[in-house]
């Protein structure tokens, strides 16, 4: 019998895990392109990636060659010479520029993360009467074109006296941007709220959490944020141009402008400039590639 008592025993739970995985469906098998198809598939990868670099290889190219040779036939230059490079430099203040150019990008990018991440918190995770109102009115602040409120911005920095230096650049990113924060609101909807239930049993407050729970779990959306904002401020033409006078404060871009007008098109110069003003943006995205594509795909749900 005591035999028997243990055999019946050691059956049930294989019974019944045999059954429980009879209820598993099973998962669909995966299908494995031919290898013909991902050849062709790279290759088609690897020409596109020509056709996208080949400007930019061409830019470089013409920044080497002498001024007389940068529309020639020739692809490489007969003589390859740095002088456009040195010539940047001697001609124009183009490290007051770059200082310039990196002072408005970085204030930029920590204003706008720092009120953006403040205000999506507030609609993701706070609950307060015409939450859902004042969320519509900022997604339409996003459809406004920005030369509908180039003009009415420009008489406001006008009255507090501001044209002319450099905070109509970077201030108006206290208020946070309406993108951002519907990017950050996306990224706050996809963390369990039993993180902040569990937080707040510990006696922690609204900012605690953000800061403490909240934040730590932000780094791939704000440095995607980040990427965005200082791309947008380093390449930016229009606002510089209007608010900005004096030739020692101008930043790269509009640097560049003037170079049409102060060296007569000497495009050896704008080219070994442009070179100069594209190279920092490569670096700081193929450094910041890896939490990039993290911010995004958890932002937008896309995987990749």
């Amino acid at each position: 019998m005591a035999v028997n008592q243990t055999t019946s025993i050691d059956q049930f739970p294989l019974a019944a895990r045999r059954d429980d995985v009879q209820d598993i469906p099973a998962p669909p098998p995966t299908r494995r392109r031919p290898a013909p198809v991902n050849a062709l598939l790279y290759a088609l990868l690897v020409l596109l990636s020509i056709v996208f670099i080949s400007p930019f290889v061409w830019l470089v190219l013409a920044s080497l060659k002498p001024s007389n040779e940068v529309f020639s036939d020739s692809l490489l230059p007969s003589t390859f010479t740095l002088e456009n490079y040195a010539n940047v430099f001697r001609y124009a203040p183009i490290g007051q520029w770059l200082f310039n150019t990196v002072l408005v990008s970085t204030l930029s990018v920590v204003l706008v993360v720092c009120s953006s991440v403040v205000v999506a918190y507030g609609f993701a995770r706070l609950r307060f009467r015409g939450r859902g109102v004042l969320f519509g009115v900022l997604l339409a602040s996003y459809m406004l074109p920005g030369a509908v409120t180039l003009i009415p911005t420009f008489l406001i920095w006008n009255e507090l006296g501001l044209v002319g230096t450099f905070f109509p650049l970077f201030l108006g990113n206290l208020f946070g941007s309406s993108f951002y924060i519907f990017m950050l609101r996306q990224f706050f909807k996809n963390i369990p709220q039993d993180l902040m239930d569990a937080a707040r049993l510990d006696g922690a407050g609204y900012f605690r959490v953000l800061v403490g729970v909240l934040l730590p779990l932000l780094r791939p959306a704000l440095v995607a944020i980040a990427v965005f904002e200082f791309q947008a401020k380093w390449d930016d033409f229009l606002i510089p141009l209007i608010y900005l006078n004096d030739r020692d404060e101008f930043t790269l871009s509009l640097g560049l402008a003037s170079f049409k007008a102060d060296y007569d098109m000497d495009w050896g110069l704008l080219m070994a400039a442009s070179v100069m003003m594209t190279i920092p943006m490569i670096i700081l995205f193929f450094a910041a590639q890896k939490l990039f594509i993290q911010g995004l795909s958890a932002s937008t749900g896309i995987k990749g």
